[in-house]
């Protein structure tokens, strides 16, 4: 039986990494994205180097009307795995509706609206696997990024929810926990080197996550100790705190 995995977001160096990891146990790989002839070079070097089908789909996250169009020779996917994100920045955010909003809209509500299909699809099916990266950031609200962060709370409430609602017809989903990652998005950031981890770490802690069918993961298991203490200071405490 033909197995596919559908990676949206696939520009990302994580989805990079990922999709060379999943060549080991998928027949087919679907890269989605923006401007989708960019991914042209990694279907070549993937098609070349694994036992794999390659495929390249167009999909703007923004662009919702989209989606069916985009997404429809999709939804016999074994394994999606929603992969981009928009930090955006916090300060102009908090002024700026269009910024405010992108950041909204790419975090969560396209987030959402994208998985809710492919999960009515494996519902039908009673079978496969929904893969979720949201990040530490929404486990407390803090001045440096809460609407980045409040955008990633509901996804992982959205993630949450979803895996309680589809257990029961056999449909597996993950939420990925991530902290600092060495990536484009964060390049102009002053990361701490004991709590950041490469594309590569990343995407091989995720893959081992899918295996074994985790509910839960933190990239790297030193952000759960970190977040734990920071879901736990007193509010009258915390807010006077500079995060």
């Amino acid at each position: 039986m033909n197995k596919k995995a559908v990676l949206l977001g696939a520009r990302s160096e994580v989805a990079r990494e990922l999709a060379f990891l999943l060549a080991a146990d998928f027949d087919e790989i679907v890269l989605a994205a923006r401007n989708a002839t960019s991914l042209e070079p990694l279907q070549q070097h993937l098609s070349l180097t694994a036992d794999v089908r390659v495929t390249c789909c167009e999909l703007d996250v923004l662009q919702t009307h989209t989606f069916d169009a985009a997404l429809a020779p999709q939804m016999d996917a074994d394994l999606v795995i929603v992969v981009f994100g928009y930090l955006g920045q916090q300060e102009k955010a908090a002024t700026n509706e269009a910024e405010a909003e992108r950041i909204m809209d790419v975090n969560y509500r396209s987030a959402v609206l994208l998985l809710n299909r492919f999960a009515r699809a494996m519902r039908s099916r009673k079978a496969g696997t929904i893969v979720g990266i949201s990040s530490v950031a929404g486990e407390r609200g803090r001045k440096s990024n809460y609407i980045y962060g409040s955008a990633k709370a509901g996804f992982t409430a959205y993630l949450s929810g979803l895996r309680n609602d589809l257990f029961g017809d056999g449909v597996h989903v993950l939420t990925v926990k991530p902290g600092f990652m060495a990536t484009p998005m964060t390049a102009h950031l002053s990361l701490p080197a004991p709590l950041t981890v490469s594309p590569q770490t990343a995407a091989r802690m995720i893959f081992r996550s899918i295996r074994k069918k985790k509910n839960v993961k933190y990239i790297s298991g030193r952000w759960a100790l970190v977040m734990l203490v920071i879901r736990n200071i007193p509010e009258f405490i915390f807010k006077k705190m500079s995060l």
